[in-house]
């Protein structure tokens, strides 16, 4: 049994095309993982990446403790299935399930007990003697999942093993896999393009799109909380209705106006409080999700709901407990083709609807989804990245929701009133100023935490559930966004980026052999960064030549990425100059050009003019320029 470690891995073909782009992923022992996505998405590429049938261009895969990037198939303890089966088909089911065993060199007491175990947990022990044409398509699948348990794996891979089969074939074999997996107690990864799959097999789902990862949640998360159109309309059946529109927010009421129809409806701030005031304005168009279940055509649901829109009737799907009725809510519209018009609703009444029927339907605006326009992100994140919030500026003084606070020399800005972007992270639970919790929410491994300062809502986020009461918060300053009239101050850059190279020096040194100096020759490599050299570090060195060929790790750019905190002034080093200071009450980060660049520097020390600066190596990110992978 084992846990699995996917950190920054790239599959990059020669051609330059990323099949999969900087995956992450830390996936629990015993955890029934899938991939989902539509055909081309990278699913079965990552998979077979994992087992060893790709090579990863670029990033580190552990099985358990052990780095396996360069460790053959065979040897990483993983059974795989596929979806043609891959079966013997002059040998028996019993000699197909066996041969991986024979080729391990078991003894034959071993394998019988091992196969005929495999079978019984199966259900196939009758079919030991017969041949795979003899069997159906069911029949055949367990026979492939036979030879890979057979094995006792760490990893169960299984890359769409049920595409082939009949719809009651492939409801069957999904009870069988869910159940071998509670039997077998290990890791299963588990592709498929079916999201009804998905849904009921996964503990949790990643969902791809495009060599992306989209989103990684459990199974009602991704129906509940989809990151972005894409997984909202992948996730469930049918598609969830997408309709273009605007917000227009009056006091505590927000007006949701559909375009091309004359549609409206008024809802309450409430459920739009995540959202950036810029969507608001009645002019920022975003796209209006809901599900058909959340659509209700129930006369007494419709006569109570002040959430209603006309709907014109195209068409009806009748599936026989349920119907799918097709319209539109434009009254010139057909209902067949996708449009931002186009409406399902999926009821249970049975009550006949005929084309060109007009009728009311019901919203629950409380499962209403709104996605940006251009980015299809969502806005209303569960968690939200920034709090928005009006303030003045006086005389170095900020003020918002009644509070004033001491600008620091770094966001030094003119009077006058403006807006403060205060990121959820960037609220701390160890301040001075008194605050109201109102809710606690967990989502992952963090806590959403939302506070009241003054009546004004603001999202922060804690790694624990209990924050300390009273409840006194306060603001890291070095991540704001201030604006005051046509000034700016952004926060200070998270990330220092240098360019350099990798290179290998001939050195000679003198070494002590039996009290004789001699001569040693050697090579050695270095981090060419900025034009100063500095020893490579083993793991940097390793990565590099474990994802690039030796022609491409002596020839390519990198970026090596640093926080400000991992860079150092010594005596000898990078040579720059420091301009001028960043000054955050007791932080204070040097400015320092380093050629065309500027980079900031943290500084507990007097410095000026000119200055060496040592990185610190073993914390840094390195980047391949050219293609953008991130291969430490």
């Amino acid at each position: 049994m084992a846990s699995l470690s996917l950190k920054h891995i790239y599959k990059v073909y020669p051609n330059g095309t990323k099949a999969v782009n900087d995956f992450n992923m830390e996936i629990a022992d015993k955890e029934f993982i899938v991939f989902v996505g539509p055909s081309g998405c990278g699913k079965s590429t990552m998979l077979r990446m994992i087992a060893g049938l790709e090579d990863i261009s670029a990033g580190e895969l552990s099985i358990g403790d052990v780095v396996v990037n360069d460790v053959e198939p065979k040897d990483r303890d993983i059974a795989m299935v596929f979806q043609n089966y891959a079966l013997y088909p002059h040998m028996t089911v019993y000699e197909n399930i066996a041969f991986g065993l024979r080729v391990r060199k078991m003894s034959n007491e071993e394998i019988h007990e091992r196969v005929v175990q495999a079978s019984e947990i199966l259900g196939i022990k009758e079919y030991l003697d017969k041949k795979p044409k003899e069997m159906s398509g069911g029949q055949r699948q367990r026979v492939s999942l036979g030879r890979a348990i057979v094995r006792d794996p760490k990893v169960m891979l299984l890359d769409e093993p049920l595409s082939n089969l009949d719809a009651k074939l492939r409801t069957q074999m999904r009870a069988e896999i869910l159940k071998l997996h509670a039997k077998l107690n290990t890791t299963f990864i588990y592709v498929t393009h079916d999201q009804v799959e998905a849904m009921t097999m996964g503990t949790r789902i990643v969902v791809m799109k495009s060599g992306f990862v989209q989103q990684i949640d459990t199974p009602k998360n991704l129906y509940r909380y989809p990151k972005n159109k894409f997984v909202a309309g992948f996730i469930g059946t049918p598609q969830m209705n997408f309709f273009e529109g605007t917000l227009k927010k009056s006091g505590e009421k927000v007006e949701v106006a559909f375009k091309y129809t004359d549609a409206r409806m008024t809802l309450p701030y409430e459920y739009l409080r995540k959202a950036r005031p810029k969507y608001f304005d009645g002019n920022s168009e975003v796209y209006i999700g809901i599900r058909a279940e959340d659509i209700s055509l129930a006369p007494n649901v419709v006569a109570a709901s002040p959430y209603k829109v006309k709907m014109i009737v195209s068409h009806v799907e009748d599936l026989g407990d349920e119907s799918l009725v097709y319209g539109d809510i434009n009254m010139n519209g057909d209902g067949y083709s996708e449009s931002s018009t186009r409406i399902i609703v999926k009821t249970t009444l049975s009550h006949t609807y005929r084309p060109g029927d007009v009728c009311e339907v019901a919203f629950n605006v409380k499962k209403m989804h709104y996605f940006d326009k251009e980015t299809e992100e969502t806005i209303v994140p569960r968690i939200p990245d920034i709090n928005e919030v009006e303030c003045e500026v006086q005389d170095g003084t900020l003020e918002f929701c009644e509070t004033s606070i001491k600008l620091p020399p770094a966001l030094s800005i003119g009077n006058g009133s403006g807006t403060v972007l205060i990121p959820s992270d960037c609220i701390m639970f160890h301040g001075t100023i008194p605050a109201q919790i109102v809710d606690c929410e967990q989502v992952g491994d963090r806590y959403l935490v939302s506070v009241e300062l003054k009546g004004r809502r603001l999202y922060a986020v804690s790694s624990e559930e209990k924050v300390p009461e009273p409840c006194l918060i306060g603001f890291d300053l070095k991540k704001i966004t201030l604006s005051v009239g046509n000034e700016i101050v952004q926060p200070l850059e998270e990330m220092v980026r240098l360019d350099g190279r990798f290179e290998k020096k001939k050195e000679t040194t003198e070494c002590d052999v039996n009290g004789k100096l001699k001569k040693k020759k050697s090579i050695n490599f270095y981090l060419n960064v900025c034009e100063t050299l500095f020893p490579a570090p083993e793991h940097i060195s390793q990565k590099l030549f474990s994802a690039l060929s030796p022609r491409e790790v002596f020839s390519s750019l990198f970026t090596f990425e640093f926080s400000p905190y991992d860079i150092e002034f010594t005596q000898e080093g990078i040579e720059g100059d420091v301009v001028s200071f960043c000054e955050y009450g007791t932080e204070r980060f040097a400015r320092v050009r380093i050629g065309e660049n500027i980079v900031n520097v943290f500084t507990d020390k007097p410095v000026s003019g000119k200055v060496y600066l040592s990185p610190r190596f073993d914390r840094a990110g390195v980047v391949e320029a050219a293609r953008g992978i991130k291969l430490v």
